[in-house]
Order: C-alpha cells, then sequence, then structure tokens
C-alpha cells in the first residue's frame, strides 16, 4: 500500500475510506477557501509552471532534485492523486449519493476547450463541488455541473476507458478526496508531471501481470501502455510481453487491448 494508506486509511486503501469523502473536512476554512480558487491557482498556474519545466527538462534532462521534492511535497499537501481501476471507479461511483460531471480544467487551462471528462462525487447530499467557481469555464453554476447517476456515470467512464483514458483520484487538500479525472497523458496536469520525471501521483493499488501461456507476443499491450511499462522478452523461440513493475501505474488499459485476455491485474507486492 502506499504512505496515504496508512496515514489516511484507517486500516483500508486510502480512498476507499468513507472518511476522506465526509463533510466534516468541509467544514476547515483553508479547503473551502483552496476550492473556492482550484481553477485559477492550482490548475491555471500548474499549467504555466509546467510548460517552463518541460522546456527546462528538455534542456537539462533532469529537474534539481530540491524543486523536484518541493513540488511533490506541496502536492502530497494540497492536490494529489492515484490512478485507481475500472473496478475501483464502480466500486466509489456506485456508492455516491450524487455524481456530477464538469468540463477538465487541465485541457481548459491550456487549449480553453472544454472536455468533459471529470467527475466529482458526494457521499452526502450537502455537496462539496457547489463551491467550484464554473465561471472560469464561462459557464452559469447550474450550467457547468451536470448531475448523473452513478450508474450513468460509470457507463461514461467505461467508454472513456475504450479509448484510451487512465483513471485517476485526487485529493482537494489531502486527504478529502473530491475528483475522479480520466485523461490522456498529454493532457493531463498530473500525468504531465511524470515526463518530467516528479511523481504527483502513486501508482495504482494494482498492477499489470502476464499469463505467459496465454500471450502470443502480438505487441498490441505495449502499444496501449501511456507508461511505457510492458516491453517484450523472448522465451524458448517465442516473444511474451514482460511488465516492469517499478514502471506500471495500474491502470489496467494493457488488458483491454490484449485479443487473447493473457492480461489482468493483481495486487501490488
Amino acid at each position: 500500500m502506499c504512505e496515504f494508506c496508512s496515514e489516511h486509511g484507517d486500516g483500508k486503501v486510502w480512498f476507499k475510506n468513507a472518511e476522506n469523502y465526509s463533510k466534516d473536512l468541509l467544514s476547515d476554512l483553508a479547503r473551502r477557501n483552496y476550492i473556492n480558487d482550484f481553477f485559477t491557482s492550482t490548475i491555471e498556474q500548474g499549467v504555466k509552471t509546467i510548460g517552463r519545466l518541460e522546456t527546462l527538462y528538455g534542456k537539462k534532462k533532469q529537474l534539481p532534485a530540491r524543486l523536484v521534492q518541493g513540488m511533490v511535497d506541496q502536492a502530497k499537501k494540497e492536490h494529489f492523486g492515484q490512478v485507481v481501476t475500472i473496478e475501483d471507479i464502480r466500486e466509489l461511483v456506485g456508492k455516491a449519493a450524487t455524481v456530477v460531471r464538469l468540463p477538465c480544467a487541465c485541457r481548459y487551462a491550456s487549449m480553453k476547450k472544454e472536455n468533459r471528462c471529470c467527475y466529482s462525487v458526494s457521499y452526502s447530499p450537502d455537496a462539496w463541488y457547489k463551491d467550484l467557481d464554473m465561471s472560469y469555464f464561462g459557464l452559469a453554476q447550474d450550467q457547468g455541473l451536470e448531475s448523473l447517476t452513478p450508474a450513468e456515470a460509470i457507463e461514461q467512464m467505461e467508454e472513456l476507458e475504450k479509448g484510451g483514458a487512465v483513471h485517476t483520484i485526487w485529493t482537494m487538500m489531502t486527504p478529502f478526496i473530491g475528483a475522479i479525472c480520466n485523461c490522456q497523458p498529454e493532457d493531463c496536469l498530473g500525468l504531465r508531471t511524470l515526463s518530467i520525471d516528479v511523481e504527483t501521483m502513486f501508482r495504482g493499488e494494482m498492477m499489470a501481470s502476464v499469463d505467459e501461456e496465454l500471450c502470443n507476443g502480438c505487441g498490441s499491450c505495449e502499444e496501449a501502455c501511456h507508461f511505457n511499462a510492458i516491453s517484450s522478452m523472448e522465451m524458448t523461440g517465442e516473444h511474451k510481453a514482460q511488465i516492469n513493475a517499478s514502471a506500471c501505474f495500474g491502470c489496467g488499459l494493457c488488458r483491454n487491448a490484449c485479443p487473447t485476455e493473457a492480461l489482468s491485474m493483481m495486487g501490488r507486492a
């Protein structure tokens, strides 16, 4: 389990701990202020910052260690995520009292285009996301938050996964959990940090596993992997998929691409 499970899990996986969704956490004034300013402070400024860092990384091939550690430490206090599987999504969203879909702030900040692939859940009628300022997207409050049933939200996220989206879950000042995102690595601010060796999210609690008897070495899983965690190895004259456990983030996209169902998800050791 990740460090958040030890600190905020109460004996469970941290994002399955109901206390981390509770309205009691919303009574904290600092958190409410953070939510109010989230789009302009965390997202807008984050996109500008990562743009500069990507340029620096391209020249130097690494960032100063102190800078990286500072970014990770701040993210863990404010807005940190973890990759989750579609099974996790079904469990978490299926139990929600209310679910809304809203535009992806990362994509809007960088491209000024609306793409609705982000979701917020609440386990009580007093939903936290009512404090979000949807005028950031040029929308009225009742236009920006699209109410869905849990079943509708799950179905939509299943379709997003078929298109190659990675499911991630995020805090709004840790440990309160606010958002479930379904993004492509080139668009998601959190996933973009991985390309400059700054990890603002945990690897998933699960990781991919290969059944070598079923694997035909076609390479479909390698193409589907966003994290360069799959390679090919030769075994007795045949090529088989090989998973790099430290690189795998446990999204599950590889198993969707496998024509022989040789890929499955297993608990991370």
